[in-house]
């Protein structure tokens, strides 16, 4: 008995190595993408810039929120922060959904892992589901409900990330975007956010691993057939987007961590709608759904998880139609969940190169104070809600 509980482990963990040796390189490509955006993009401004619901402010929004990658709980932390700092509600959830599914990392592994189609996907239903999400809450979120929703987060209870979303590292001033990028100030800045981002979401993607490894391992597959209707083409449509989320709320796996989970879920029979749902669902996980109750209240947190899970599930349904009449739908399932071997490929030439790039950036980030800021980085933020946040002056 302990001999085949060995055994399963093993084959599960092998699994699960297999998978990360494979995005490896993608998530070192994200991570470094995203931290050079961040470091030339300001926080500061948000509140200004988003005084209400409307397309402009919601536009610029999903923007900031697609420069501002962030793993979900420190993403969930600064739209209460842009809130509490004037910026309209409705806004605030549209840069927060934007900033964990609009973004470089999460389009580059599931590409990697299960095929461009994917990613493709990611960057037109994460618009869709803004749309459908801004719209939910414009007709249910009344002023009384946003009155009690503010009450409530000028309390300024912790979640997690707190000190993550607070800080701002950007590097403004003059010059072009590419200069202030490679100046020692730039590239500096550049590596706290790429190890800081790192901090934030490796327990995620970790666990996303281990979990996709063991599913993968241990559920057969006619158990994934069964469960998203496989055999049945309308029935499978139907039931994918509607079980897509429930799924990713009961593993608490978020941001980039529950692409191998999609992964398995794809080879297992889940239409494609139900994948872009499922993948769309970080932000309504057990523990930040807890968040939400601490930062708005049990009321709110309730009509924020109906309100996201519609919108999820819709915008799945609307992304299988418009990828169904495209033919852009993948006839094959072979997402890369099986049992790779690490050989001498093109995968081990980019791991190597991009692991030194990593300890380049590593090394920065020691060398110019990162450490005490990685230990502020999980620690409660300014309870001031007139502060913009932790100042940070970089050595170069």
């Amino acid at each position: 008995m302990v001999h085949h509980v060995g055994i399963a482990l093993l084959h599960a963990m092998l699994f699960a190595l297999s998978m990360g040796w494979d995005i490896l390189w993608a998530l070192i490509l994200g991570f470094l993408l995203s931290g050079v955006v961040q470091a030339v993009v300001t926080k500061g401004e948000m509140g200004r810039l988003l005084p209400d619901a409307g397309p402009r402010s919601i536009l610029i929004a999903s923007g900031l929120g697609a420069a501002s990658s962030s793993c979900s709980y420190a993403a969930v932390a600064l739209a209460r922060s842009i809130f509490r700092k004037g910026g309209n509600f409705t806004a605030a959830m549209a840069f927060q959904f934007a900033s964990t599914n609009l973004v470089l990392e999460l389009g580059i592994i599931l590409a990697v892992l299960i095929g461009w189609q994917f990613t493709l996907a990611e960057f037109v239903g994460g618009p869709i589901m803004i749309v459908l999400m801004v719209a939910l809450l414009r007709r249910f979120m009344t002023d009384r409900r946003l009155a009690a929703a503010r009450d409530q987060a000028e309390r300024g209870r912790q979640g997690r990330m707190e000190g993550h979303a607070a800080m701002d590292m950007s590097v403004g001033g003059e010059g072009s975007v590419w200069s202030r990028a490679i100046s020692p100030k730039g590239f500096t800045a550049i590596s706290h956010f790429f190890v800081m981002d790192w901090a934030s979401v490796w327990t995620d993607i970790a666990l996303g691993l281990l979990i996709a490894g063991a599913l993968g391992a241990w559920v057969p597959h006619h158990f994934w057939q069964t469960l998203f209707l496989a055999h049945d083409r309308v029935g499978s449509v139907l039931v994918g987007p509607l079980i897509g989320p429930l799924v990713a709320i009961i593993s608490f796996v978020c941001s980039v961590g529950n692409v191998p989970l999609a992964a398995v879920l794809w080879n297992g029979g889940i239409s494609f709608g139900g994948v872009v749902a499922f993948i769309f669902a970080d932000l309504i996980i057990l523990p930040i759904l807890d968040i939400y109750r601490k930062y708005y209240g049990w009321r709110i947190a309730g009509l924020l998880f109906l309100v996201f899970y519609a919108a999820m599930a819709l915008a799945g349904y609307v992304v299988e139609l418009l990828f169904g009449v495209s033919g852009l739908i993948p006839a094959k399932r072979h997402a890369t969940v099986a049992m790779a071997s690490i050989s001498w490929n093109y995968t081990s030439v980019l791991n190597i190169v991009f692991l030194a790039i990593a300890a380049m950036l590593i090394w920065r980030f020691m060398r110019t104070g990162g450490p005490d800021m990685l230990r502020m980085m999980a620690a409660p933020a300014p309870t001031n809600a007139g502060s913009d946040g932790h100042a940070h002056h970089h050595h170069s």
